[in-house]
């Protein structure tokens, strides 16, 4: 009988989960996502137009927000297949295959857009403590060969979670427990040892997302430093207010992202509610408000915004 029970069997598809408890107002549920998907896509797709039609915004920062929009859309149309499919359609299943590509393009293209901030929180910390020197470090060439990078980086350290995950036997009930894969959600329904794949797991988040929070955030300990000197009140909050749009786009990414990170790997017993609702902001508010807040707060993008509307 012990024998039959350690029987390992690979399963043909995992079990996305919605929102548990509100199964029979999955259909309101999915108004508000379609709502915030048709505006991330609208949102970033108008971003792209607008900075690779005007010529004077071809500049390094606005490169990077580029870079970011492209990131945004490709992480929405990643999730948008599953998350949409479990409101609209009650589509639970995804098979094995399909399940790995998301979860790989899901985790590179967040891996992207975290060194991609960084890159930014570098262009900020240029452009205020070596204004001098900013053209001549930041050219256009550079700054292509610096997003190359960032995608290669991240095709490097994601690309072998998928690939771990495919030697894996996995339990018949391959119940995940969010609307989309995520490799920390399936490896838990692996009935092989997935010690490797945690540790590596764990690893590439240090490597990526831990490392370039803080890079971050010793670029910004450099930053005030710099500020601070400065003795006119107005130039130090004109240097700051430069800096306000990078700084919601790091809290947006990154805080959802590390509690649920931490709630995946260190917290037992939390509740399931929480680590959905943080699941669904680390997806769903960076590829929507990127957008909204470089166009309120960035003052060249805002009048171009504010151009095209009046035309």
């Amino acid at each position: 009988m012990s024998a039959i029970n350690d029987t390992k069997f690979s399963s043909t598809v995992f079990l996305l989960t919605g929102i548990p408890g509100l199964e029979e107002v999955h259909l309101w549920i999915s108004i508000p996502f379609c709502l915030m998907y048709v505006i991330s896509l609208v949102g970033n797709s108008f971003l792209l137009s607008i900075i690779k039609t005007d010529t004077s915004l071809h500049e390094p920062m606005y490169i990077f927000l580029f870079m970011l929009a492209i990131t945004d859309i490709g992480l929405s149309i990643a999730t948008m297949p599953t998350i949409l499919g479990i409101y609209l359609f009650n589509s639970r299943e995804i098979c094995l295959n399909a399940c790995f590509a998301q979860l790989f393009f899901i985790h590179f293209l967040q891996c992207t857009e975290s060194s991609l901030l960084l890159l930014m929180a570098f262009d900020r910390y240029i452009a205020i403590c070596d204004p001098l020197r900013y053209t001549s470090i930041l050219t256009l060439p550079r700054v292509t060969k610096m997003g190359l990078l960032c995608v290669l980086r991240g095709v490097a350290i994601i690309l072998p979670l998928p690939l771990l995950l495919k030697q894996f036997h996995y339990c018949r009930a391959s119940v995940l427990s969010h609307s989309y894969c995520l490799n920390q959600d399936v490896m838990k329904t692996a009935c092989s040892d997935i010690t490797v794949n945690s540790i590596y797991g764990l690893i590439a988040k240090l490597l990526t997302m831990g490392l370039d929070s803080l890079l971050i955030f010793l670029s910004y300990v450099m930053i005030l430093k710099t500020v601070l000197s400065i003795l006119s009140p107005t130039e130090c909050r004109k240097a700051l207010n430069t800096c306000v749009s990078h700084l919601c786009a790091v809290l947006i990414f990154y805080t959802p992202e590390i509690g649920l990170s931490v709630i995946h790997r260190f917290v037992k017993g939390s509740s399931p509610l929480l680590s959905i609702l943080l699941g669904y902001m680390s997806i769903l508010l960076p590829p929507l408000m990127n957008p909204v807040v470089y166009s309120v707060k960035s003052k060249h993008l805002r009048a171009r915004v504010i151009r095209v509307f009046i035309k």
